[in-house]
């Protein structure tokens, strides 16, 4: 396209694009914008290098001219103007999240490298988002995707913009160098199985915290399991040695943070009471265990009587925090599991969350697409027998209008040329395709939606830190009414024009649409 273009004459052409989604993701009525960042990441480092126009040259067929790419290798984006909403806000769809503004040329070659930035970065924090919402906010939420991502860039993408959308922290360690976010995770199923039985402790003392002198903990453990099992009505000899074993030496490697997965072989006659035995062999040493991880099973019922052990044991032994230790839940879990565990009563502090998350399952793609609105000061508009797919013509600014109860009411699209909606004064907010959807608003807040993020060849605002985008995310959200949210049957967040765009569209729609004859 560039090329052709280029052979056209159409250098000096200036464009106009919008980069949008025409429909929420997940059966939901809201989205979040993200990737930002990277879209202008690679607007600072966009060129042509002597080996890009070398591989070029061999690709492209041989009847190119030669100052072509003379051209390409010249090309920048310093006359290229972006404005963008704030990364980590709540978007709808057809409202632009980017409008590009440059030589049509240039604008043109942004588009891929633009909507793959976008398109997953948003669809994945909005994923996150959700499952934030259906944890509620006192549940901690782990990354554990890696492994099951669409490759490493995926897993890194899958790990950045889980944490913006309300992820506590993750499993991969590369994200957490990278981004700055928490690193968490646990032991694998393998290093219990690695352990048959007690002679393969090779270490097996730790020194006291306070005093360092050191103690023999498989002896205190293997004391503390046969005064536990009378507590919790169990039998030792039903508990795996070597599952212990396990626990033991990952207890030494850890003491101040020991976490261990319990439902490798059976999490009611083997898991708990070892863990106990060892998490009291630690606190005999000055140190408190973490928690346990289920990876298996029942979860809303496993997680019940792991907390009823829990309490059993801090009560009869006085160690209150025992009753307070983490219970993680891992294995396959997505929102539809959540909401169902909450309604089961779990007793679960953190959910360990990667193949329904980073896969994003229930919607693989978000479908933002990227469409010219004018060309030289001319509006361009693209019909469709599909009324979704006609694009609205000509520069637009947005503005979000809220409510007197401060949530959001509608976002409402204008001409760039119209003066923006006021405070207090009535607004009368069309449906674009729809004649007879209206409604008038009258603001007590109008929010401005776009900002210049880039211009004259460099980044025109502050780019926020991670951490202030995934607060904006939140923020964002509480401006909803709930019922945008819920998970069932969310009511549509109503996304508007003025009455001169609405008039707009609707002419340059018949002054291009043919005229049918019938014979």
């Amino acid at each position: 396209m560039a090329y052709a273009y280029w052979k056209s004459g159409k250098i000096a052409d200036n464009a106009v694009f919008d980069l949008y989604f025409r429909k929420n993701p997940f059966q939901g009525e809201f989205t979040i914008f993200a990737g930002l960042e990277e879209c202008l990441k690679f607007l600072e480092n966009f060129q042509y290098s002597d080996s890009d126009i070398e591989y070029l040259r061999k690709t492209l067929p041989p009847t190119i001219e030669a100052e072509f790419y003379t051209f390409l290798r010249q090309l920048t984006v310093k006359d290229v103007t972006v404005y963008a909403i704030d990364e980590g806000s709540v978007v709808f769809p057809r409202v632009p999240l980017l409008r590009v503004e440059g030589p049509l040329i240039v604008v043109q070659l942004l588009e891929t490298t633009l909507l793959t930035l976008v398109n997953y970065a948003s669809l994945m924090a909005t994923n996150a988002a959700r499952y934030r919402m259906a944890a509620g906010r006192h549940i901690q939420l782990l990354e554990f995707g890696l492994r099951r991502a669409q490759g490493p860039d995926g897993g890194l993408s899958a790990s950045k913009y889980s944490y913006v959308g309300g992820f506590d922290g993750t499993s991969n360690v590369l994200a957490g160098k990278l981004f700055n976010i928490p690193v968490k995770g646990t032991h694998a199923h393998s290093y219990v199985t690695s352990f048959l039985d007690m002679s393969e402790l090779r270490t097996k003392t730790l020194a006291h915290r306070e005093t360092g002198q050191e103690h023999d903990v498989l002896a205190l453990s293997s004391a503390w399991r046969k005064r536990l099992a009378l507590l919790l009505e169990t039998l030792e000899n039903e508990a795996s040695d070597g599952e212990m074993a396990a626990m033991i030496s990952f207890a030494i490697a850890f003491p101040e943070g020991f976490m261990a997965l319990v439902d490798t072989y059976d999490v009611k006659r083997s898991g708990l009471l070892n863990f106990c035995a060892v998490a009291l062999s630690l606190n005999d040493l000055g140190y408190r265990a973490i928690g346990i991880r289920i990876d298996s099973g029942d979860l809303a019922y496993l997680s019940n009587k792991a907390r009823e052990t829990f309490a059993k044991v801090a009560q009869t032994y006085n160690i209150p925090w025992f009753e307070k230790l983490s219970i993680v839940a891992s294995n396959d879990i997505n929102e539809e599991t959540i909401l169902s565990l909450n309604e089961q009563g779990h007793k679960i502090d953190c959910f360990g969350i990667g193949t329904h998350l980073v896969t994003c399952q229930r919607q693989p793609a978000l479908g933002c697409v990227y469409k010219m609105v004018e060309i030289n000061g001319q509006p361009r508009i693209k019909l469709s027998q599909d009324v979704a797919k006609v694009t609205m013509p000509g520069r637009k600014d947005a503005y979000r209008l809220f409510g007197a109860d401060g949530h959001a009411l509608i976002d409402l699209l204008q001409r760039s040329v119209e003066s923006a909606p006021k405070v207090g004064e009535k607004v009368l907010c069309r449906h674009p395709f729809q004649e007879s959807k209206r409604a008038y608003v009258i603001p007590t807040r109008v929010e401005p939606l776009y900002k210049v993020y880039w211009q004259g060849g460099q980044v025109c605002q502050p780019i926020p830190a991670l951490d202030e985008v995934r607060a904006r995310v939140q923020s964002s959200l509480h401006t909803l009414r709930q019922d945008h949210k819920r998970n069932l049957n969310p009511t549509p967040y109503k996304v508007s024009v003025s009455v001169d765009l609405y008039s707009f569209i609707h002419e340059l729609w018949l002054q291009n649409a043919p005229i049918g004859e019938l014979s």
